[in-house]
């Protein structure tokens, strides 16, 4: 084992992603080094509660820790994000030396080395804040192709079937000034692209920690920005995008035309009942103002199958409006009860075969629309930006298989000369499709 080294474990979004890589770049500018789990003397488990089991998972990856590390007392285990904010000093039972919630993760650094300190202490970092936390800056490691940058932290939707609210609490716009300037250390460091997170990216600014910038003047602000090639955010809600976000598709060069428009359910009564404050045909009077402002953008979305109280006729409705928005892609899943949501108190829940049933329905029609969405880009021009070398072999041998994703966010394969291409751009032509991805061809050299 390795003093002041450290394993992270990290479950769910992009989000939470975002928020392991800042803690593992905190941590080295502290002296600590990444290490293999066996070897860390800390080990982080950054944890969601959005999907069904959450606490399971967690309970089991504490397991296979003890497991790995033989429960050596000298182990200091961390349990971080949604589930700590969710069970809280519950875990302590479980060996667990420190709980830090979505708001407290900004002080686990310091956390970890009081702990590291004095053996004896636990701690719980589980207030929500007041206003949005600037945290410490981080090791300044080399910068990847592609940047995220947090603008805002928690959602005032409460939705039926959301435990976010509870666990990330309440919306907190960051201040502009503070985005900017993470994005231009991100577009120094080498980063072509950058992608803007937030629960409800569209109501940035809109709640009392907001600074007078929208959400779309931010999107202006950030693309303005030398050095962007290309700009992408999650998540919109429906019900806050309003004609100058769909608007931004048309006039800001750098914004990709890619989108993943959260639907859940094509029901005007399940809409309701979720508590989403659209209905269908405010949805689809969305996707046209988008494809009017860009007629290629291609749209994905988040659909739950099985909601308390969802009628055969009422799962026929969200097939009804896959097909209309024409989605190249969906994240879709069975409802499950969420701790203190209000639809975890419904009494009209589907029975699970019933619900397993429509969601296989469900992802065969996603795969027919994703399908055609890539069968139709063939033969079509595209720029990727390259990540990393693909484990796809080249047909000929002189070249090597590299990925990376086109405008529209599609994994793109390209074989090209031997070298280091990463976060450089090739224009290419897309010669064949693929289950989930796309062939090309380069047109050019890699720049």
């Amino acid at each position: 084992m390795i003093d002041n080294s450290f394993h992270i474990i990290t479950f769910g979004c992009q989000m939470n992603v975002h928020d392991s890589q800042w803690l593992a770049r905190a941590l080295e500018a502290r002296g600590f080094c990444e290490a293999p789990l066996e070897e860390a003397r800390v080990v982080v488990v950054n944890t969601c509660s959005v999907r069904e089991k959450p606490e399971q998972k967690v309970m089991s990856t504490l397991g296979r820790i003890r497991q790995v590390t033989g429960n050596s007392p000298r182990v200091l285990v961390a349990v971080t994000g949604c589930v700590a904010q969710q069970l809280g000093e519950k875990l302590f039972s479980r060996q667990v030396r420190l709980v830090a919630g979505s708001d407290g993760i900004s002080g686990a650094p310091q956390a970890i080395e009081r702990l590291l300190d004095e053996p004896a202490l636990r701690l719980s970092l589980l207030d929500f804040t007041s206003h949005y936390v600037e945290r410490e800056p981080g090791a300044d490691t080399p910068s990847a192709p592609v940047g995220f940058v947090n603008i805002m932290q928690g959602c005032d939707n409460f939705c039926a079937y959301c435990i976010v609210p509870y666990t990330r609490g309440r919306q907190k716009s960051r201040l502009t000034p503070a985005i900017l300037d993470e994005c231009r250390h991100l577009l120094d460091r080498g980063a072509r692209e950058i992608t803007l997170l937030g629960q409800n990216v569209n109501a940035f600014g809109r709640d009392t920690h907001g600074d007078g910038v929208s959400f779309a003047a931010l999107l202006e602000k950030v693309a303005a920005l030398p050095g962007l090639k290309r700009l992408r955010y999650v998540t919109p809600h429906p019900k806050d995008m309003g004609p100058e976000d769909a608007a931004a598709f048309a006039n800001i060069p750098q914004l990709c035309p890619r989108l993943h428009l959260p639907l859940q359910a094509g029901s005007d009564a399940v809409l309701k009942r979720m508590g989403r404050k659209y209905d269908s045909a405010r949805y689809l009077e969305l996707v046209a103002s988008l494809r009017d402002a860009r007629p290629d953008i291609a749209l994905s979305t988040d659909l739950i199958v099985g909601f308390p109280g969802e009628t055969e006729e009422d799962f026929a409705a969200t097939l009804e409006l896959m097909r209309a928005s024409d989605f190249m892609s969906s994240f879709s899943f069975c409802y499950s009860d969420r701790p203190g949501t209000r639809a975890s108190r419904f009494l009209d829940k589907i029975a699970p075969d019933v619900q397993q049933d429509r969601l296989l329905r469900l992802q065969a029609l996603q795969e027919e629309l994703s399908q055609r969405w890539l069968d139709a880009r063939v033969g079509q021009e595209c720029e990727v930006l390259l990540e990393n070398a693909s484990r796809r072999e080249a047909t000929d041998d002189s070249l090597q298989s590299w990925q990376g994703r086109d405008i529209y966010g599609a994994l793109v394969h390209v074989p090209l000369p031997a070298g280091d291409h990463t976060g450089r751009l090739v224009n290419a032509r897309i010669v064949e499709a693929k289950k989930h991805s796309l062939v090309a061809e380069a047109t050019g050299q890699p720049w």
